[in-house]
């Protein structure tokens, strides 16, 4: 599976803007905030990710469903269950 991002890149330094109330509390609970943004923006690149898979593979994805439908599952007369 391709990595979304490169993990050892170096870091960079950013400004940001930030909910003052939201920020204040997550320092006093020694929150990382560079830790929980990376872990946020990973998410939101996986998910980005899955969608434009998901649209690029539409017409692959419909297709096979199609045939699986018309012509059953392989192996189906097998299953268990």
């Amino acid at each position: 599976m391709e990595q979304l991002f490169d993990a050892d890149a170096p870091k960079k330094p950013t400004n940001l803007s930030v909910n003052s109330d939201l920020l204040n509390k997550s320092r006093a609970l020694n929150i990382n905030l560079s830790a929980t943004l990376e872990q946020a923006l990973q998410a939101k690149l996986a998910q980005a990710n899955a969608e434009q898979w998901a649209t690029e593979n539409r017409k692959a994805i419909r297709a096979y469903n199609d045939f699986i439908e018309e012509h059953g599952c392989f192996g189906e007369e097998y299953r268990a269950f």
